[in-house]
């Protein structure tokens, strides 16, 4: 929500459509953070719904090399199954 300065919990942002957690900008950013730190040799996580929500952003997250994700309980068997898929 910051990369994009939107407030995601407004119902009137959420209906025009300014929060898109797969926007461009959001995947840049996440892009970079990972390349950056583990240029460090540190491991990079994700938290937040998105993972629970969308499958194309689980496939960019492994894709771009994410450590570890976390998502809501009731999502963890389908991600782990999509993310099986990817490999």
């Amino acid at each position: 929500q910051l990369v994009l300065g939107v407030d995601r919990d407004s119902a009137l942002l959420g209906r025009l459509g300014y929060f898109n957690e797969r926007n461009a900008a959001v995947e840049k950013a996440i892009h970079n953070i990972i390349q950056g730190f583990h240029k460090y040799g540190k491991t990079v996580g994700i938290c937040g719904q998105a993972p629970s929500v969308y499958p194309e952003i689980v496939e960019f997250l492994v894709k771009e090399g994410i450590d570890s994700m976390s998502m809501n309980p009731d999502a963890v068997k389908q991600v782990r199954e999509h993310v099986d898929k990817i490999f």
